[in-house]
């Protein structure tokens, strides 16, 4: 299904939004040496209920996980890029950690996703993943134009990450969204320009590049949903909902000032 997001509930898309990227900043600023990624999900449990919004990962059941995924927001440390299951661990000086996170609020959804390093010890090599991830996803929104073509997107992602040196899964990436989490169209981190589905205003998307260092490939984890490089590896991801506009794209999960 594509969902074309009517004017009235773009302020809703808007608050939601805002609701995930304020979760993430939180989160972000809390999380230091020794917490715990039970801490992490907690804390995100309770800002989600308190602001009268639904996980969409609690219930979350999809093909490839084994599901439900039974908690609040994915915590992947280091090797593991998507889907981490939180388990009982403590953070330590130079974790790379992953945070996604997806609600609902006023029946609209919204998924951000970011990466950072963890304590003082920070690898030149987990930041300069990190900044790939950024550039690439700050070039996928800037070709999320009304008129243009998925593969638009995917081209420019792709290109910077290829650009960074890094392998690129086509397996998972970026998709629509809007009164549900997951919905069409499937966007890759690579493809060709001028394919694929006509942007058009009111289309909401997750953008979402994401890398593993010299990898590829994948493997699950026992949990049966946390997704860890082949190689063990570092990893990073970053993930914004865009809308398209009459002229662009507008960033869905900015916090509020």
């Amino acid at each position: 299904m594509i969902e074309i997001l009517p004017p009235t509930k773009i302020p809703l898309a808007r608050e939601s939004g805002a609701l995930v990227a304020g979760i993430l900043r939180t989160v972000r600023e809390r999380a230091t040496v020794g917490t715990n990624l039970l801490e992490i999900d907690q804390w995100t449990k309770d800002i989600i209920e308190g602001a009268g919004a639904t996980s969409c990962y609690v219930d979350y059941a999809p093909s490839f996980g084994r599901g439900p995924f039974g908690h609040y927001i994915c915590t992947s440390v280091n090797d593991a890029v998507l889907h981490g299951l939180r388990h009982d661990y403590a953070l330590a000086d130079g974790d790379l950690l992953t945070l996604d996170l997806a609600v609902i609020l006023g029946g609209v959804a919204a998924d951000s996703a970011m990466s950072f390093v963890v304590g003082e010890n920070k690898p030149a090599r987990a930041l300069s993943m990190i900044d790939a991830t950024e550039r690439a996803l700050a070039a996928g929104i800037e070709a999320a134009g009304p008129g243009n073509k998925i593969g638009d997107i995917s081209h420019a992602i792709g290109t910077v990450l290829s650009a960074a040196g890094y392998p690129i899964n086509m397996q998972f990436g970026g998709h629509g969204i809007g009164s549900t989490m997951h919905q069409d169209p499937h966007v890759s981190n690579s493809g060709r320009p001028g394919r694929g589905y006509r942007l058009r205003p009111g289309l909401m998307l997750a953008l979402e590049p994401w890398v593993m260092e010299d990898t590829a490939e994948l493997v699950t984890d026992p949990d049966g949903w946390t997704l860890r490089s082949t190689t063990g590896c570092l990893t990073a991801h970053s993930e914004h909902t865009v809308i398209i506009t009459d002229d662009g794209a507008e960033i869905m999960t900015l916090p509020k000032s």
